[in-house]
């Protein structure tokens, strides 16, 4: 390492975001950046701890120490590359990965590990400015062919991986425009589109085909696209939002979160709106149902659109803030109190509510009935919940369920294909990522559930190593 004690004389700097009331009034995005000599002295704090347990925690087995030099020597052409070779898409990750490398950070247990996520990002962003981020097509083309359904972040993952081996790749989305998760279920306040737009173009000058408003199942056969290509990966995310069936569920103006955050998306984008009817929390009083990312995705956009309170409800107890002795360094996902910047924006946020029913007026929700409820643990060890028989009514005129998803739409393309479900119903693959069908295979959230971005890179680019050893095979 370049400087070996910055480590102890340098304190963690971050950018920090823009100021409440200026960020409030727009959908950019709300996090500053360092000037690059400010960011070469963040990286410089990068300690040589012998293990690095930050690389240890990535999915993508990013080389943290390695590029953070870079960055402090001023090499960022170097630095950049050396992510590219683990992680096609820093710049994604770099602004919404939840940075488990840094929870795992030696500094972290003074909890002021080195800025990585910040470090990411701001690589990127240098280099794409000063143009070392080129389109890199393959010298030769093997002659197969190869259909990724899906272009969230696995399915353009394995889209760039299997290009440059020099298959031709078309990609397929149903959506008016590629990104799957990242363009319409991320926030432009977290993520502005641009961002993804620069990528795509990237790839298109790689040779990768993107067809859009093209669903698979549905506008063009599963049958059809078998026939055409020598392999299929199926990168179609979970989709399947979970639900609750508290009495009062079937009143109007109960959303589920992805609608709403999808249709502020495509409403900034000028596209046409997918969902039924404008969804707005303008000078309402909302109730966002579920405590994590995208639950605090709904009360950033609530509080844009102009709502008159916002009011967050968990049904899992409020973890300790700093530490929890239960997930210890290094545990890259410490289950410790997390507070977004939608939730300094202004934001009530309660814990150990179970939301048990929903009162209305003309067939529109109204109020919300939550029940305030403990966790016991069981004979055999599990958390029973347990209701203690206080109740009360929170004023809900727009409700957002942000209880996550349990597993890919099967209706449709999956159905077709006749793919084996596993228990929790994702599509069953093999140790080479193979589905039941023959020639198809499966990747990132359709695989694992819903996850983070970074574990959806991470897992398109290891099936794209599966499928080209298949191809290269046939080939043989």
């Amino acid at each position: 390492m370049g400087n070996p004690k910055a480590f102890i004389t340098i304190p963690r700097k971050e950018a920090g975001y823009r100021p409440v009331l200026e960020r409030v009034t727009d959908f950019e995005e709300v996090e500053q950046a360092l000037s690059q000599e400010e960011r070469k002295v963040q990286a410089s704090r990068c300690m040589d701890c012998g293990i690095p347990f930050c690389h240890w925690a990535c999915p993508l087995g990013n080389r943290m120490p390695e590029w953070q030099d870079m960055i402090y020597k001023g090499k960022w052409k170097e630095g950049v590359e050396i992510l590219h070779e683990t992680n096609n898409f820093p710049d994604f990750t770099g602004r919404v990965c939840p940075a488990p490398c840094e929870k795992s950070c030696v500094l972290a247990l003074h909890e002021a590990p080195v800025t990585i996520r910040e470090n990411e990002a701001s690589v990127t962003e240098v280099a794409f400015l000063e143009g070392m981020i080129k389109a890199c097509p393959p010298r030769h083309r093997t002659g197969k062919k190869v259909a990724v359904v899906g272009s969230g972040p696995a399915g353009l993952a394995i889209a760039q991986q299997l290009n440059r081996k020099g298959h031709a790749v078309t990609v397929f989305e149903k959506d008016k425009s590629p990104g799957g998760l990242l363009r319409y279920g991320i926030p432009n306040f977290k993520l502005d589109k641009k961002v993804i737009d620069r990528r795509l173009r990237q790839l298109e000058e790689e040779g990768i085909v993107f067809r859009t408003s093209t669903e698979i199942g549905k506008d063009i056969s599963g049958a059809e696209v078998m026939s055409r290509f020598d392999a299929v990966c199926l990168a179609v995310g979970a989709g399947k939002p979970r639900d609750i069936s508290p009495t009062g569920r079937e009143l109007e103006g109960i959303y589920f979160a992805m609608d709403f955050l999808s249709q502020q998306n495509q409403l900034i984008l000028g596209e046409p709106l997918t969902h039924t009817g404008k969804i707005s929390a303008r000078d309402k009083h909302v109730l966002v149902i579920g405590g994590g990312d995208t639950g605090s995705d709904c009360v950033g956009t609530s509080i844009r659109q102009g709502a008159a309170k916002v009011t967050q409800i968990e049904i899992l107890p409020k973890p300790p803030v700093g530490k929890n002795s239960s997930t210890p360094w290094p545990h890259s996902y410490p289950n410790v109190l997390k507070t977004s910047s939608s939730h300094d924006e202004g934001c009530e946020r309660r814990w150990l509510l179970n939301t048990i029913e929903f009162k209305g007026e003309n067939g529109t929700v109204k109020e919300a009935v939550v029940e305030e409820i403990n966790w016991q643990k069981a004979e055999n060890g599990r958390l029973t919940m347990v209701g203690t028989g206080k109740t009360e009514t929170i004023r809900a005129d727009i409700v957002f369920l942000a209880l996550g998803f349990v597993h890919p739409i099967h209706e449709g393309l999956l159905d077709e294909l006749g793919v084996v479900y596993d228990v929790r119903g994702n599509v069953a693959v093999d140790r080479e990522s193979r589905s039941s069908v023959a020639n198809v295979f499966a990747t990132g959230d359709a695989v694992m559930g819903a996850s983070l971005v970074v574990k959806a890179i991470a897992s398109g680019r290891k099936v794209a190593e599966c499928v080209h050893q298949m191809l290269t095979e046939e080939k043989d």
